[in-house]
């Protein structure tokens, strides 16, 4: 099994399926393009208008539960230079190997005399805090929508109670420590606060919503129902289509995982042109956010760091 997974972990293993999932989308992208050129003609500029300001105000939201983590670890970063830390890292996640954002956050960082290790913790916990979140944000929204689409989402139920426990600081304070000890690391100087992790938490639930929101606006603009039982069932798949693409490291930023699970949720509301860009502008409009925060962050950084 060890090997399995090494095999799996090489990079040109990952390119592989980053490629591989590049080649499916431009046949599914050719295979419908008459039926989406027609779809497109059809979204309203206000409802792409709008996702795209909400795409920008949820990675602002996954920025903001970074930089909460951050400061409750003891280092509490102004605006600019936090925004240069987290917009520039950001990049990395579209790099095969599942590391590299947190390796340029911990970089990055240090020109801000924020300590590697710290940085490290920091970017980590911020990722284990929406997973958790995303997945309990999902456990009460797909049931409410009734989310039949995506079949087995019923694990959710027994999984988010106990995920909800790592958001006890004292538990998740431990395991930190119990990682830093198996990379033989000093521990914390100092461990995670009720309100600290209470804002970091607060902000990526809210991230949860937006994300929904916008994949939503997206819907509707091309013939979903505008509900309330829609938009549930937009924020909690968005969450569970994030947590899947997360878990399948093989490739960068979730790449074709993601969009699986949201074809998946979408299927038999939309036609299926209709869907495939609903999906297609997701990832569009929110890469194009990343790299929009990661050029603000390199404006924002000093000229002799750069």
């Amino acid at each position: 099994m060890s090997r399995a997974l090494a095999v799996l972990r090489t990079p040109a293993v990952r390119w592989a399926f980053l490629v591989g999932a590049v080649v499916l989308a431009v046949v599914a992208v050719a295979g419908s393009w008459g039926e989406l050129v027609e779809a497109a003609q059809q979204m309203p500029g206000g409802h792409l208008a709008g996702a795209a300001v909400v795409g920008i105000a949820y990675v602002g939201a996954t920025f903001l539960s970074w930089r909460a983590v951050l400061a409750d670890l003891g280092s509490p970063l102004p605006l600019r230079p936090a925004v240069a830390v987290f917009g520039i890292s950001q990049l990395g996640k579209y790099v095969p190997g599942g590391v590299w954002n947190v390796v340029a956050a911990a970089e990055i960082g240090a020109d801000h005399k924020v300590p590697r290790a710290r940085s490290l913790a920091a970017m980590a916990l911020a990722v284990l805090l929406g997973v958790v979140s995303g997945v309990v944000v999902a456990a009460v929204c797909l049931p409410v929508a009734g989310a039949d689409g995506l079949g087995s989402w019923s694990w959710l139920a027994w999984a988010a109670p106990l995920l909800l426990v790592l958001l006890v600081p004292p538990v998740l304070g431990r395991l930190v420590g119990l990682g830093y000890r198996l990379l033989r690391r000093p521990s914390l100087e100092r461990p995670l606060t009720w309100s600290g992790l209470g804002a970091a938490v607060a902000w990526s639930v809210l991230g949860w919503v937006l994300a929904g929101v916008h994949v939503w606006l997206l819907a509707t603009g091309l013939g979903l129902d505008a509900t309330p039982r829609t938009l549930a069932l937009m924020v909690g798949g968005y969450a569970v289509a994030w947590v899947a693409g997360f878990v399948v490291v093989l490739v960068p930023a979730g790449a074709g995982v993601r969009e699986a699970v949201l074809l998946t949720l979408l299927a038999g509301s939309l036609p299926h042109a209709a869907v495939l860009l609903v999906v297609l502008l997701a990832r569009v409009l929110l890469t194009v956010v990343d790299l929009l925060f990661a050029a603000a962050g390199a404006l924002v950084r000093p000229a002799r760091s750069r």
